[in-house]
């Protein structure tokens, strides 16, 4: 007898109120409990070693198998999927419950293959949360993907990403109770890497901290916002709509350009100054699309414009907005002072409008001259591009110089930094060098130190945060 409501399993797309009907389901609820106990018989790489404990994760395996089964009927576009995850669950718990392996239902899981508005899935896998937690324990997740019409008209021609999937959540355990935005196949314990084929980004999450976050920023600073922020704060749905078109562009950007290398790089293998600038480069070229598409659409003439190019020029200038905003105000001051490259990407971003006076702080209050804006963060991000052109022709370790020198130009090094005075392994290998970094190399200005103190209640606030 399936534990799903009959108003749940008709919808695939659905309505808020039928939403509701799913995530209250006796099927999700027995779900969610039973994956909630069984996370908490496993040891951090998802093994559950005490054998004092298998019967009772047997019990809970057979349970989340029944109802995985039964939401086939509910989402039947990811039924062999569904099927796929009972199998690797049954072998898991047949084999002795070591190290998890699921492969197999990760193969199974294409979300990539049918981005429609409103369409669902229900997601589970052993696996660690980024920004979230570094156990990899069983995650269960309800999400509904965000793909609005003007988004698949900039992705069916110029911004083409095929393995984008922007989502929100419905529901969700523990693991993503958390700062984490994104479910990475990456993530999930298997026994081999595949090529990867989707990659999925909560847009509501970001939406809603960035809403949080800007408002009480923008009030503390004294900050009057244009007219297009403001909306993006009085409005959740047009903020993710927003995120997605800057997350389509901003993720397909990470394999296209003049790249001195791979730039999927993982486990801080470089100094990680690197990384913000790679995650800078992107979000400026998101910015620079925006721009551009604002402009050229802004030329056509009023009979002549498509009802979906007309949503793709608000949105084009409130990607604008959110790129600016979001890294200045809420990526600068969130996480830790450990090598913490997304702060630094918002750092050098608020500098270097500082520095060329399109941002001023001045009596105790932000002023932007926004029409000067667009040419000087366009600027940041040719910086970063000719430094990647010029680093094809470079050593690895002559190009981390390099890097360094460009962010070190404008954000004031520790006056510890070795890096700074040079004082490096140049005849070493290049781990010395990632060894000399220091955990915070580039610390807080004085302006952002007071603002990270008036803010720290607003980020913290927004761990977990969903629309």
């Amino acid at each position: 007898m399936s534990h799903i409501t009959s108003a749940a399993r008709t919808a695939i797309i659905g309505e808020p109120e039928v939403v509701e009907d799913v995530t209250t389901s006796t099927g999700w609820l027995s779900l969610k409990a039973a994956v909630t106990s069984l996370r908490a018989l496993q040891t951090q790489d998802g093994s559950i070693q005490s054998s004092d404990d298998h019967a009772d994760a047997r019990t809970l395996v057979g349970q989340i198998s029944t109802d995985l089964l039964n939401f086939r009927e509910v989402f039947p576009h990811d039924s062999d999927y569904l099927s796929a995850l009972t199998v690797d669950f049954t072998r898991w718990a047949d084999s002795g419950f070591g190290v998890p392996d699921f492969l197999d239902s990760l193969d199974a899981f294409q979300p990539q293959l049918n981005r429609v508005n409103g369409l669902r899935h229900l997601v589970v896998f052993p696996m660690y949360t980024q920004n979230g937690s570094t156990d990899r324990l069983v995650e269960a997740v309800l999400v509904e993907v965000i793909w609005p019409e003007f988004v698949a008209e900039l992705e069916a021609g110029d911004y083409s990403n095929k393995l984008f999937v922007p989502i929100r959540f419905l529901d969700f355990t523990a693991g993503y109770d958390t700062n984490s935005a994104v479910l990475f196949p990456e993530t999930i314990a298997m026994r081999a890497i595949p090529t990867f084929t989707w990659g999925a980004i909560f847009a509501d999450r970001e939406a809603a901290r960035f809403r949080r976050v800007v408002r009480a920023a923008a009030e503390t600073t004294k900050l009057e916002l244009p007219e297009g922020a403001a909306r993006l704060l009085d409005d959740q749905q047009l903020t993710e709509e927003t995120f997605v078109m800057w997350d389509l562009i901003h993720d397909r950007t990470h394999m296209r350009g003049d790249l001195p290398f791979d730039p999927f790089m993982i486990k801080q293998r470089m100094p990680y100054f690197l990384y913000s600038l790679e995650e800078l480069r992107c979000d400026l070229t998101a910015y620079r699309e925006a721009v551009r598409l604002e402009r050229e659409l802004s030329q056509l003439e009023p009979g002549k414009i498509s009802a979906t190019q007309k949503q793709i020029l608000e949105h084009a200038k409130l990607v604008q907005y959110a790129v600016l905003f979001d890294r200045i105000f809420r990526f600068a001051i969130s996480g830790t002072r450990v090598r913490n490259y997304d702060g630094l990407g918002g750092q050098l971003l608020f500098a270097w409008l500082h520095q060329h006076h399109v941002l001023h702080w001045t009596d105790t209050q932000l002023t932007i001259d926004w029409d000067e804006v667009p040419e000087m963060v366009i600027a940041l991000g040719r910086e970063i591009e000719e430094l990647y052109w010029r680093s094809i022709d470079r050593p690895k370790t002559a190009h981390w110089l390099a890097a360094y020198d460009l962010v070190s130009a404008t954000l004031t090094p520790h006056p510890a930094s070795n890096w700074a005075r040079r004082q490096l392994p140049l005849d070493g290998p290049p781990k010395g060098y990632t060894d000399a970094v220091l955990n915070d190399e580039f610390p807080l200005s004085m302006f952002y130190e007071a603002l990270s103190k008036k803010m720290a209640g607003v980020i913290e606030s927004t761990s977990g945060i969903t629309a």
